[in-house]
């Protein structure tokens, strides 16, 4: 005897969230997350975390095209935040002197880079004699790592991701530009991708880069990382 079966019905409940086309659509609660300029070049020598250390003035002439090239691309009317650190603020105000416009910056404590405490100031060959974990191959620490006095990236990750939760309902359907640093925009993505700090450090997150992040109501949604502006 043959048996037939009898056909399934199959129900489509994810249509709409695919990224089809070139445009990202309106009405999404979207990040615009880019790391801040080039710090100045005494400042590279040491370790400076939540140091607020000045922006590198020669790259500022030298990268106008990135500058431009970022106004063009984030979208208007969007919120704009930057981290306590003058730094991020004077990459924001350059993106918008380079043709955005001027728009209101608010400050949001939850976007600072990871504090590393007594580390702070301390030459980098100087920092191995200190740890008591092996160095993260693409961070100065492990993200287990807490220097005395700081904070762990395993801490930041937790503090980005509850800012980032709060700051999606306060912003829910809008654009939001968030000027911010390289280890705070990895912490976001290990919250997107609910991934291991350690894991979230293997990504590379450069100078003006721009990381684009969507909560939809089925989650965080990665749109892009690292794209580099006019590149």
């Amino acid at each position: 005897m043959t048996v037939t079966a009898s056909p399934t019905k199959v129900t489509q409940t994810n249509q709409g969230n695919f990224l089809d086309t070139p445009q990202l659509a309106s009405g999404v609660t979207r990040f615009w997350l880019i790391r801040h300029a080039l710090v100045e070049q005494n400042a590279r020598l040491s370790l400076y975390g939540t140091l607020d250390v000045p922006l590198c003035p020669d790259s500022l002439i030298a990268q106008r095209p990135m500058y431009e090239a970022l106004a063009a691309r984030l979208p208007k009317k969007a919120n704009w935040l930057v981290s306590p650190l003058s730094r991020t603020r004077c990459t924001a105000e350059a993106i918008q002197d380079a043709g955005y416009g001027t728009a209101q910056l608010t400050v949001e404590p939850a976007l600072i880079e990871q504090d590393l405490g007594a580390w702070q100031g301390m030459a980098h060959h100087e920092l191995p004699h200190h740890l008591h974990l092996a160095p993260h191959p693409f961070w100065s620490v492990s993200a287990s790592e807490c220097p005395p006095n700081g904070e762990s990236m395993i801490d930041v990750c937790a503090r980005v991701g509850r800012g980032l939760d709060r700051l999606a309902e306060a912003y829910a359907g809008q654009d939001v530009v968030a000027v911010s640093h390289g280890g705070a925009i990895r912490a976001a993505l290990a919250h997107a991708l609910r991934i291991h700090a350690e894991t979230a450090l293997h990504f590379s997150i450069q100078n003006l880069s721009l990381t684009i992040l969507e909560r939809l109501e089925e989650g965080w949604r990665v749109v892009t990382v690292n794209e580099l502006p006019g590149i």
